[in-house]
């Protein structure tokens, strides 16, 4: 397996992407201390994954 970036999309358009660590990340340190700083949102923040259909509730 090589290391290479995944593109995630949305209904064609680019929403993510998933990237593999830089070189010389410290191992032991959380995942969470790791991810810091390197997303980037390529949506609106008010964008929904989910149409309004998809909820029961609103039915």
């Amino acid at each position: 397996m090589g290391r290479r970036s995944v593109l995630i999309t949305r209904h064609g358009k680019p929403v993510a992407r998933l990237t593999p660590p830089s070189v010389g990340v410290v191992a032991d340190s959380h995942p969470w201390e790791r991810l810091r700083g390197s997303g980037v949102l390529h949506a609106e923040p008010e964008d929904s994954m989910l149409e309004a259909q998809a909820f029961d509730a609103l039915r």
